[in-house]
């Protein structure tokens, strides 16, 4: 586990791919756990540690979560995330090259809980959401392009399904169309950033999660 902030009321973990956040019913060990094992060794803390767990990523996407380790640091992230105070940039690896450079996506999309998958549907089918965002394109290579990508709302499996219905999976998502997949079971989609103000202390925060060496790859040609 890979904590890349920390201070008395937050930690932020740079999660791997094929972690799980919280518990589910494959029984894995989730990263909540591990968080806990960690301020208790730490801190040498008797009893049970407290820890919130403000948001999630999906299971096969890597880089930054937060959780609260104050109630009340818990209570203000999960505030602040609701008004969409949390503001996260991601990274991402797609097949092929994007027609446009940068460019703002919106869909409705929906969500199948049974199948575990989202879908582009038609603007007023039930349960259809309004889903945006804004993607630049930061590097190209052979067949693959580099995407910072920013949400402006936040649906389930959002940037997986919207870049697919472009024509464009992320690297690895065999789910969302791609060609093979990654060998160590993720895809190549990273939390890069992670930009607030602080609960408590109110300081801004601009937190970033390293680079894995496929994306430098890309960057360095």
């Amino acid at each position: 586990m890979e904590v890349i902030y920390e201070d008395n009321h937050i930690i932020i973990v740079n999660k791997a791919p094929g972690e799980i956040v919280q518990g589910d019913k494959t029984g894995d060990t989730p990263l909540s756990e591990m968080v806990k094992g960690y301020l208790k060794e730490k801190y040498n803390k008797p009893g049970n540690v407290f820890c919130g767990v403000v948001h999630r990523i999906d299971r096969p996407v890597g880089g930054l979560v937060i959780f609260a380790k104050t109630s009340k640091a818990l209570s203000r992230l999960n505030e602040m995330l609701r008004k969409g105070d949390i503001h996260k940039t991601y990274w991402a690896l797609v097949e092929g090259s994007m027609e446009k450079g940068n460019d703002t996506l919106k869909d409705y999309l929906v969500s199948d809980g049974r199948i575990n998958k989202t879908f582009v549907a038609r603007k007023g089918e039930a349960e259809a959401k309004e889903s945006v965002l804004e993607y630049e394109t930061i590097a190209k290579g052979e067949r693959y392009t580099l995407l910072e990508i920013k949400l402006l709302t936040g649906r389930k499996h959002q940037i997986r399904c919207q870049l697919s219905a472009k024509g464009h999976p992320i690297k690895g998502d065999l789910k969302y169309g791609a060609k093979r997949s990654n060998r160590d079971g993720g895809i190549s989609l990273l939390a890069r950033k992670i930009e607030f103000i602080h609960p408590v202390s109110k300081e801004p925060l601009v937190i970033e999660a390293p680079i894995p060496e496929e994306f430098r790859k890309i960057l360095n040609r």
